[in-house]
């Protein structure tokens, strides 16, 4: 488990935005937050950033995909809520476990002083205790950086987030008015008749009010930008100016998204508001480079299946933009064919047969598997480029031993614990532990990789440093059998075996890792560009020989 900060300098001089939500959940605070700190970016400031999560779990590891979306996992190893790795790939920063605050977290660290005797005998509270924890992590985790986003996860009135607008709301008593902003994030819903409404944006405030914080940006979540007459109206009846309320419409891609706020002018209103303006780029060098990359425009087309077993686009959220960032170097358009692993119908094994390329994807618990090496089985054996991450590794494997190698019933543990031939299983040092949360091989390690070999080409180094979230990995008693019948494990981690390839074939690429957690735009995940590229190299010698 990463370790905590536990002492701040209270004199330090940051500036903060906080971000709060209301009307619903999943409106895209936090895609509104992350695109306010890409413009703060590139007016040069260095921006990082806070979510809090007030639900009791002390971290996301153990939350099923369906209720919460991926776990996303920093280098640090701590296992967060997929806003995070928007915020990273945004603001194209490292994070660790100390820009997540929950309520599992803060209250198991009050309670341990409290049993520890630190409080010297007082009741302990929400307030102070509870609100002071809560300010002191925010503080910590904005050290050293000019400005801090703190996104409040939930929405204005839910119960388990009061102990966090108090303690903003304590907050914004301790700092100096133009060091904070409080933005509002809601939802503008249509009439029948296409009148933009604004009541559900008032109720809102109304409520955020009612708690003794006052917002001094509002912006609303709409299908289309909003018009003047709903912008005086939201500033007339929640006393913010007028140039305070911003539109953040449907765009085509997220990362469109800083480039219609900044239209609206977010940027500069925050900058001033902040009294940054000073220090801030020269407007025409603000951004250049990030519009460079997100309006490039595309010259081919692609189809990868993803095969898993969510049927829900958040739960595989870092594969999908990695995919996008890997198309945004090649100016291709790659679109995603979801196969239900668990469901492999004629529909779905109809999609895996037009694909032009492949990927399967992590996952735990044995439902979907066998539709997995299935899908591997095609991929290897119709020379269709193949990529398979972490769970995907390791069923490249399971697939590999049975069908080449000829390991009757070959599987992992996790999903046979009887298989006579555990070519994958638990790691040595997870036979005691009982805990399920924070327990994994979990962050960034280092692996070293092979000269002469695909993965050398690929990272175009002897080593890469990613991103691990996994218990189970290859049986290093198959190792040699596995590699008789060449297979090549071309990527190790002393006796682990990290990435694995099989040569002849155009791009059959396995990694133990997860490449996708540090993939950015601009700075796309190497394994998923050669993925993309190997297909658009395909397709060309295909065109050339019906020519």
């Amino acid at each position: 488990m990463p370790t905590e900060l536990t002492d701040y300098d209270p004199s330090l001089g940051n500036k903060f935005i906080f971000v709060t939500g209301g009307v619903m959940s999943g409106l895209g605070k936090g895609i509104t937050a992350a695109s306010t700190g890409r413009l703060l970016a590139n007016a040069g400031f260095d921006v990082t950033a806070v979510k809090i999560d007030p639900y009791l779990n002390v971290d996301a590891g153990t939350m099923n995909p369906y209720q919460h979306g991926e776990v996303y996992v920093l280098k640090d190893g701590g296992e967060v809520d997929l806003d995070l790795g928007n915020y990273e790939r945004f603001l194209d920063i490292d994070m660790t476990f100390d820009h997540n605050v929950t309520t599992g977290k803060t209250y198991r660290h009050v309670i341990e002083k409290e049993r520890a005797g630190d409080y010297l005998g007082d009741t302990v509270q929400i307030i102070p205790h509870i609100t002071d924890d809560i300010k002191r992590r925010i503080r910590e985790a904005a050290a050293g950086h000019d400005v801090c986003i703190v996104e409040v996860g939930g929405t204005v009135g839910d119960i388990e987030g009061m102990p966090y607008l108090e303690a903003l709301r304590q907050f914004s008593h301790e700092e100096d008015s133009e060091d904070l902003i409080f933005a509002h994030v809601t939802l503008v819903p249509y009439s029948k008749n296409g009148e933009q409404k604004t009541k559900p944006t008032q109720h809102s405030v109304k409520e955020l009010r009612s708690i003794g914080l006052q917002p001094d940006i509002l912006v609303g979540r709409c299908d289309e930008e909003l018009d003047p007459e709903t912008k005086e109206k939201i500033a007339l009846f929640c006393d913010v100016p007028v140039d305070a309320v911003f539109s953040n419409p449907d765009v085509e891609d997220i990362y469109h998204v800083p480039l219609m706020v900044e239209e609206e002018g977010l940027g500069d209103y925050v900058m001033n508001r902040l009294d940054l303006a000073s220090d801030s780029l020269p407007t025409a060098e603000r951004n250049n480079e990030w519009r460079k990359i997100v309006t490039r425009e595309t010259t081919g087309e692609i189809d990868i299946a993803l095969v898993g077993k969510y049927a829900l686009e958040d739960a595989y959220l870092s594969i999908h933009e990695s995919l996008k960032h890997a198309g945004f170097e090649t100016r291709t358009d790659v679109n995603v064919l979801w196969v239900d692993a668990d469901e492999m119908d004629d529909a779905h094994a109809d999609r895996l047969e037009r694909a032009d390329g492949i990927i399967v994807p992590g996952g735990f618990g044995a439902r979907g598997t066998e539709g997995k090496i299935e899908a591997v089985r095609y991929a290897r054996e119709n020379e269709v480029p193949f990529l398979g991450l972490c769970l995907g590794f390791q069923m490249a494997v399971v697939e590999f031993a049975r069908n080449v190698c000829g390991f009757a019933g070959a599987n992992s543990t996790e999903m046979g614990e009887d298989t006579p031939h555990p070519v994958i299983d638990i790691l040595p040092e997870q036979y005691e532990i009982d805990d399920m949360g924070g327990t994994m091989r979990l962050g960034a390690h280092e692996t070293g990789i092979d000269a002469g070999t695909l993965a050398h080409d690929v990272y175009g180094a002897d080593s890469c440093t990613e991103r691990h979230r996994h218990r189970y990995e290859v049986n290093p008693e198959y190792i040699d059998a596995l590699e008789s019948e060449g297979l090549v494990f071309s990527g190790r981690a002393g006796n682990r075996m990290e990435i694995l390839e099989l040569p002849g074939h155009p791009f059959f690429f396995g990694t133990q890792f997860h490449p996708e957690f540090r993939s950015r735009p601009g700075r796309a995940s190497p394994p998923f560009v050669e993925l993309v590229e190997t297909i658009l190299e395909n397709a060309e010698i295909e065109e050339e020989v019906t020519a």
